[in-house]
């Protein structure tokens, strides 16, 4: 693999990481087939989930446990995956922000695993997924800073810029980003077939809407 990530010994045993590299995307604000692909998406899972509330759901079984197993309560600090379904079945929309991000939050919110999405140009291999080091922070999307410590997080050469709950500013995504990591959450035991199944459909709806080709795929164990 191109790319130089890893998974620290400490993490190796709890988690499995779906790597892609994408390259040549082009992003645009909003996509009208996007916006209602979301919608339709948003009124099966009502439809089918009824009354039911996140957490009374099984497909959020698997990221609940890679929290749990990672020592983070999943009923405070939820999966992104999660808060998403909890917007859905509360009957708010998707937040909007870009092509590519919308596109990603979709999967995710399909696949109820978490991801992180990140401006190739501005990550300075080597990366490692680690625990945060004491008080350790970086400064997140339209909030302030992230407290990493002692959790699960993804760090450079500069410093800490993702976890499964929130991505940094420093690597966000902008009309700008033309090559972009993504990275899949997945407890450890999650079966290597069932990460291959939603890495294929995350690489296909990414590329379809945004363009570009995947250039490096691979999952960390």
């Amino acid at each position: 693999m191109g790319l130089p990530i890893s998974i620290a010994p400490e993490l190796a045993p709890l988690v499995t990481l779906g790597v892609l590299v994408i390259e040549g995307v082009r992003i645009e604000p909003a996509s009208q087939d996007l916006a209602d692909e979301i919608r339709r998406e948003c009124q099966t899972i009502r439809e089918r989930s009824g009354r039911l509330r996140s957490g009374e759901l099984p497909q959020t079984a698997d990221a609940r446990r890679l929290y749990k197993a990672l020592g983070i309560d999943p009923t405070k600090t939820r999966p992104s995956s999660e808060a998403l379904l909890r917007r859905v079945l509360k009957g708010e929309e998707l937040y909007r922000v870009n092509t590519l991000v919308d596109a990603l939050n979709l999967v995710s919110l399909r696949v109820q695993l978490s991801f992180g999405l990140y401006d190739g140009a501005r990550i300075s291999p080597p990366i490692t997924l680690r625990r945060g080091l004491p008080a350790e922070t970086y400064e997140g999307i339209r909030k302030g800073p992230v407290h990493v410590e002692g959790r699960p997080v993804l760090a450079d050469q500069i410093g800490p810029f993702g976890n499964p709950t929130s991505d940094s500013a420093r690597t966000m995504i902008t009309s700008e980003t033309q090559d972009t990591l993504v990275t899949l959450f997945a407890p450890h035991d999650l079966s290597s077939t069932r990460v291959d199944q939603v890495l294929d459909q995350t690489s296909t709806l990414l590329t379809r809407i945004c363009g570009g080709r995947v250039t490096e795929r691979t999952q960390l164990r």
